[in-house]
């Protein structure tokens, strides 16, 4: 899988996890999806991503190093 699929992977991940956790924990859980929200929204525009970042030293490449692999 690539960076960028990883990372919506994520994402999608997180929003779920943290609106079950509104639901079933307590409601200042629903702080999470927003914080999710607010950094891909961000990392739209500056291409700062701190998952990214995080996914590529775990070793994950993107689909441009993929591409250039085959």
């Amino acid at each position: 899988m690539s960076l960028e699929r990883s990372i919506m992977a994520f994402a999608g991940f997180m929003v779920l996890l943290s609106l079950v956790l509104t639901a079933l924990v307590h409601h200042n859980f629903v702080w999470l999806t927003a914080f999710v929200g607010a950094n891909l929204f961000q990392s739209a525009f500056t291409g700062f991503c701190p998952a990214a970042m995080v996914l590529r030293k775990l070793g994950v490449k993107s689909e441009a190093e993929i591409a250039k692999q085959s």
